[in-house]
């Protein structure tokens, strides 16, 4: 029923479309080409839906997408194989959509009648009238009723099967072939590559920045400092003294700057006893209280391991800075092939990814690893932040 409704809706659509392409002829259909078939996609977006419910499997659409002005946007729907296909698909379905469903309205009555008929029509002194237009007035045409009836009802139990084929036949038409799909699929990996690219220079870049601020500049403070105390052992040894215990403290302050480094490249907590401790870690030292909640202690790869780990502190982070939130959670959990981090707090939400922030930054190592992260927060929060980071070879 749903699919003859559509299949009218089909036919209008490509009614209307020939309207628009005629009218285009003399000019003054070219502007409502593009919102014409912006218009008739919610259709199609219908149909895909209702066929993968059919198979059991989404069907996905991939458009080029609509931007630029009017010359841009026609040379992408005359570029773009998906324009086409849901246009033979809305011819298709525009023709065979409504008659189907009449079929599939009209053949259990039909049956139930001819098989009715087949049993009463002794009743009727003229015979009785069956839905073919046969008059059954007698033994041999009731049994002939009857047979109809049961061919009926055999292509009424036989449906599903027209059903799926016409399901397969929607995602024939309106899935995204194999070409687009890898074009996209590369064009999609190239973003996240060079996105992976950027934010490991930025990494190099920081580390650079700390090891030059911070611990060259103590260790080169100590080598002034013992430099000086040998100048000053003879004359004044007090002084020389002083200034060796000076070096030392400075050397101290090298030392931990430097392990601090070390921990913001691996920590050393997440090689010896693995992501769950190191997050427990992470939330004890976290200035907003936490809660964590862990699936499965399996150990991840390494590479997954770090992003998570990352991922976490700086979603901790940016919570800190801007939500007001009273509470954390972080969940650890996934299949063996995928893991899953949600973090979760109850501030005013209304967080939202822009570029150079913190969740950006989240973003980018998610999609450095095939993986992605959504994002939940109404204004109000609570706010959600979900990563998913595969762990195959």
């Amino acid at each position: 029923m749903v699919g003859g409704l559509t299949g009218l809706a089909s036919l209008f659509a490509v009614v209307a479309l020939a309207i628009v392409a005629a009218a285009s002829l003399i000019g003054i259909g070219i502007p409502a080409l593009p919102e014409a078939v912006k218009l008739i996609r919610p259709l199609l977006t219908l149909e895909r839906r209702r066929a993968g419910k059919r198979l059991g499997a989404p069907i996905t659409q991939a458009y080029r997408p609509l931007t630029g002005d009017l010359r841009e946007q026609l040379a992408t729907l005359a570029a773009d194989p998906a324009n086409r296909r849901d246009l033979a698909w809305l011819v298709l379905h525009g023709v065979i959509g409504l008659p189907v469903a009449a079929l599939t309205v009209a053949l259990p009555l039909s049956a139930v009648q001819q098989l009715l008929t087949a049993a009463l029509w002794w009743t009727a002194p003229d015979g009785m009238p069956a839905s073919n237009g046969l008059t059954v007035d007698s033994w041999p045409t009731a049994v002939l009723s009857a047979l109809l009836g049961l061919v009926y009802g055999a292509l009424v139990v036989r449906s599903p099967a027209a059903a799926n084929a016409q399901a397969r036949v929607a995602r024939a038409l309106l899935a995204p072939d194999e070409h687009a799909m890898l074009a996209d699929r590369v064009a999609e990996l190239t973003t996240t590559r060079a996105a992976a690219l950027d934010a490991h220079g930025a990494e190099l870049r920081r580390i650079e920045r700390d090891l030059h601020d911070g611990a060259q500049a103590r260790i080169a403070a100590v080598i002034m400092q013992l430099g000086l105390a040998e100048q000053l052992r003879e004359r004044d040894p007090g002084a020389a003294d002083r200034m060796v215990r000076t070096a030392q403290d400075t050397a101290s302050a090298a030392l931990a700057e430097l392990r601090d480094v070390v921990r913001s490249v691996y920590p050393p907590v997440l090689s010896d006893r693995g992501l769950a401790s190191a997050v427990s870690a992470l939330a004890a030292r976290s200035p907003i209280p936490c809660v964590v909640e862990l699936n499965g202690s399996t150990r991840r790869p390494m590479a997954v391991e770090a992003a998570a780990y990352f991922v976490i502190a700086e979603a901790i982070t940016n919570a800190t800075k801007h939500s007001a939130a009273e509470t954390l959670s972080i969940e650890l959990g996934g299949a063996p092939d995928l893991l899953t981090v949600e973090i979760r707090d109850d501030g005013v939400g209304g967080a939202a990814v822009t570029d150079g922030g913190g969740l950006a930054g989240i973003r980018r190592r998610a999609e450095a690893l095939d993986g992605r992260m959504t994002l939940s927060s109404p204004d109000g929060g609570p706010t959600l932040v979900r990563v998913e980071l595969p762990c195959g070879s």
